[in-house]
């Protein structure tokens, strides 16, 4: 039997990763990224973030160059291609379909302003039940920053896409978006199953700057000659599926079902579960998307809880505090210290504005430092354990929201190769953490799979994944983790 592939994409903000899928078995049959070292973020001003899409395109193709090193896969090998992309940015584009400016990524906070004015405008009830978010710092928010900023530049737009619309842009030719990916932009409403057209009209925006809509799941467009070239792959190759990272996180990890809960622990840290009912945090710190697999029979709904200074942190401390050691070589250091660092806190929230925090953008904090005790050890110990404690903090959001959360999925990767990151996040949660040889664009790869009918279903897309460790909470360093937490928690409180 010839071998067949499945090929997925994940566009991060510090690189683009690449997966070969064996069809057949499931099984990974080449995986790289690009660049070796982490991707630019320009920022010209404090809160600001932005990333060129044409950086993006390059990265991808360096990427899937390493791939065919790996594995010498002929044009008409590969089945379907798959795209997972960071959330929330907004790149514009001319008639001509290309970029008229640098892409205003996730973690920019300059439009907080204009969205939160528009919950206070539209009315905060009227949002949270049409919209299930303040329009905060989301894609429209960041549409209208550009249209009260750079009024030239939002003339010259024709289109505004996601990242991931972006780069299926570069495949196809072809502008289109998902209803998942109009939802993270703010640009959906729940009540009417169509275009957040109230939104645009307050901002003054022409909903055809929009994409037309394409299914998640399914034929998106046929990969044209130019790309075909770049990527040694055949002319009309179907794109079958996009979502944002975080939602294609989820679907990475069998997380489809409500109850069902993921997480990732990557530039940000991010906590996603699963639900059938549209339901929103009154005051916008954890939101509510369109999850992949929504149908109007079957509803799902995701809850997503994002803390922007999770790796971004432990990058900082690794260029910055310790002489460029490997992460592997922090995380042991981490290992050496007792639970609490010995009184040593550190607040991750460095990265522009958190949502968990409404918005607030209280910069990153570091507590409690005592010259004669604390070492470096202490703050890797401190800075890992800061982290876990805000996904906790936003993890207690969701639990008053009603989500149960047990067992929750991540890949093992970043963060989570730390055994004191992993077993921190499942004392202080109570939860069973599961990890799983798995990431975004070998998700991907899979779910694009299902979209190319090549899968029967859902199930099929998941042979030749396995949990990898499993890690359950130490029944003796429970009570001590929470109240480290708690502490931690109090001090926070003090800083909002």
């Amino acid at each position: 039997m010839p071998l067949k592939y499945l090929l997925g994409f994940d566009i991060g903000s510090s690189s683009v990763k690449a997966a070969l899928i064996n069809a057949a078995s499931g099984k990974v049959a080449a995986s790289a990224f690009s660049p070796s070292s982490e991707m630019e973020i320009i920022s010209v001003k404090p809160g600001f973030a932005e990333q060129h899409p044409e950086r993006w395109w390059e990265e991808l193709t360096n990427a899937t160059k390493k791939l065919y090193q790996q594995v010498a896969y002929k044009p008409d090998e590969i089945i379907t291609i798959g795209i997972s992309y960071q959330m929330h940015g907004l790149v514009c584009i001319d008639k001509n379909l290309k970029p008229i400016r640098p892409s205003i990524i996730w973690c920019d906070s300059r439009a907080v302003e204009y969205g939160d004015k528009a919950f206070q405008d539209m009315g905060e009830k009227f949002c949270l039940k049409n919209f299930l978010n303040s329009p905060g710092n989301f894609t429209a928010s960041k549409l209208k920053w550009v249209k009260e900023n750079e009024p030239s530049l939002y003339s010259a737009t024709d289109k505004v896409m996601l990242p991931g619309d972006y780069i299926a842009l570069q495949l196809t030719g072809v502008p289109a978006t998902t209803v998942s990916g109009l939802s993270e932009g703010i640009f959906w409403n729940y009540q009417t199953g169509s275009v957040a057209k109230e939104l645009l009209d307050y901002y003054g925006i022409g909903s055809d700057m929009l994409s037309p809509v394409v299914p998640t799941f399914g034929e998106q467009g046929r990969v044209n000659k130019r790309a075909a070239e770049i990527l040694r792959i055949r002319e009309g190759t179907p794109v079958c599926y996009r979502a944002g990272d975080q939602p294609n996180n989820a679907y990475s990890l069998n997380v489809l079902q409500p109850g069902e809960i993921a997480a990732t622990a990557g530039t940000s840290g991010v906590v996603y579960g699963v639900t059938d009912k549209a339901e929103s945090d009154q005051q916008s710190r954890v939101n509510t998307f369109v999850h992949v697999n929504n149908t109007d029979r079957d509803k799902r709904y995701g809850i997503l809880l994002c803390v922007n200074g999770t790796g971004i942190l432990n990058s900082w401390l690794r260029k910055n505090f310790f002489g460029g050691l490997s992460y592997e070589q922090m995380n042991s250091l981490a290992g050496k210290i007792a639970i609490g660092a010995e009184g040593l806190q550190i607040f991750p929230f460095g990265n522009g504005a958190e949502r968990i925090l409404a918005n607030k953008n209280i910069t990153a904090n570091l507590k409690g430092l005592q010259f004669n005790t604390h070492d470096r050890a202490h703050v890797a110990r401190a800075a890992q354990e800061g982290i876990v404690f805000a996904l906790n903090y936003g993890m207690e959001i969701m639990k008053n929201m009603g989500m149960q959360l047990k067992t929750v999925r991540a890949g093992y990767a970043n963060m989570f190769l730390s055994e004191v990151f992993a077993q921190t996040f499942s004392n202080v949660s109570d939860c069973v953490v599961e990890l799983y040889n798995t990431d975004g664009a070998a998700g991907a790869a899979r779910a694009a799979g299902v979209g190319s009918g090549y899968y029967k279903n859902f199930a099929e897309s998941f042979k030749g994944m396995e949990v990898v460790k499993r890690i359950e909470p130490q029944q003796r360093a429970i009570q001590q983790t929470q109240d480290v937490y708690n502490k931690w928690k109090k001090e926070l409180l003090n800083l909002l």
